[in-house]
């Protein structure tokens, strides 16, 4: 298939990692999410990830019960920077070539996120993985996704999500007559409380108009599909 966009960034949430184990990372699905992106980037895109922390620590969750905020929202980033390097291992295994950047520096397991450089081992063709978020607390993954996305010049944020095919009205796992929208404004979006991505993360792609799709990637080849510019899962721009 011919890819529609040159440049994407794959946002994961940590539970997309964990399978049925409930907590932490199954070995199995790591691999089988490394070989969709492998399939991706053997195509000629160029390739950043945005992995979530949910699977091993949620700093939200902590702070609720009583932890520092700050502290909780550090101890997610270094969550994410375990489940990069864990998706190196099975992209490298696949024979993909990475890179993990992140914002806390950790010379030891990850080269510092720098922007051009960043950009140049994309141009490589080389896969990305962009760990600990952006570095400061009181900001998601899905804010540190769009101003990656933002500052290496992706075409499209693809949110892969676990079992929803996209954005509904209301959450189709509850209500039986949720509406699934296939293309949607972010004004709307917004408008009507619909939880595609957090308040911030929406925010800065609606004023940098970068489109988002939300789509499953437990059904394969979907991501491929996407990035072809068939119509999966749900546009939002």
């Amino acid at each position: 298939m011919e890819p529609k966009y040159k440049r994407v960034l794959l946002k994961l949430s940590g539970e997309a990692l964990m399978g049925d184990l409930g907590f932490g990372i199954d070995p199995n699905v790591v691999r089988r999410v490394a070989a969709q992106v492998v399939l991706l980037a053997s195509s000629g895109v160029q390739v950043s990830v945005v992995l979530g922390g949910g699977n091993i620590w949620r700093g939200l969750q902590a702070s609720s019960q009583g932890m520092d905020r700050a502290t909780a929202d550090y101890m997610g980033m270094v969550a994410t920077v375990l489940n990069s390097l864990a998706m190196q291992d099975a992209l490298e295994k696949a024979g993909c070539d990475t890179r993990v950047m992140t914002a806390i520096e950790m010379p030891q397991v990850a080269e510092p996120y720098i922007r051009r450089r960043a950009i140049r081992h994309m141009e490589k063709g080389l896969v990305v993985l962009l760990a600990g978020g952006t570095g400061n607390p009181y900001f998601s993954t899905d804010t540190a996704a769009a101003l990656r996305a933002l500052e290496l010049d992706a075409e499209v944020i693809l949110y892969a999500k676990n079992n929803v095919d996209g954005v509904y009205s209301s959450d189709p796992n509850l209500h039986t007559d949720a509406i699934k929208f296939d293309e949607l404004s972010f004004g709307d979006a917004i408008r009507m409380g619909l939880k595609v991505i957090d308040g911030p993360a929406l925010a800065l792609c609606e004023e940098n108009s970068l489109p988002v799709i939300v789509f499953n990637m437990q059904h394969e080849e979907n991501i491929q599909k996407v990035v072809a510019g068939e119509k999966i899962g749900t546009l939002v721009k």
